[in-house]
């Protein structure tokens, strides 16, 4: 399999509760390693920018209110299959119909306060990855 990098996003809801060690370990536990982090509080704008591509969904204004209800982490994550790695160790959307061991399923409030992000596949993860990051801050 492939060396990739993804992006996270450790959600308002699990940085309000001191998680972020607790995520950053199944991430690691799973072989992914963090190769940039950086704690932000995003703006209005910021948010709608990095969502557009829901921004006709039901489900888009409150999106946007939660993700600047407070600090979140965002990182990039390497390793082997790591878009589906990431994807695998957050669990599904819904925390309910997540696996047992999963991120959302160990510390989601809710299918909105589901405590992550993460790239859904290697095409958005470049984007999403360039949205936040520039290319010296990526310490492989």
């Amino acid at each position: 399999m492939a060396i990739e990098n993804t992006l996270s996003i450790i959600k308002p809801d699990a940085t309000r509760r001191n998680l972020t060690g607790l995520v950053n370990a199944k991430f690691e536990k799973a072989g992914l390693k963090i190769i940039a982090q950086k704690r932000l509080h995003l703006s209005e704008t910021i948010v709608q920018k990095f969502y557009e591509v829901h921004k006709d969904r039901p489900f888009y204004n409150d999106l946007v209110e939660f993700m600047i209800s407070g600090p979140v982490i965002v990182q990039v994550l390497r390793g082997e299959g790591a878009v589906m790695m990431n994807r695998t160790v957050m669990g599904a959307t819904n925390p309910s119909e997540a696996d047992e061991g999963t991120i959302r399923k160990e510390f989601a409030e809710s299918i909105e306060a589901n405590s992550v992000h993460g790239s859904d596949s290697l095409e958005n993860a470049i984007n999403e990855i360039n949205f936040f990051f520039a290319e010296i801050e990526l310490l492989i």
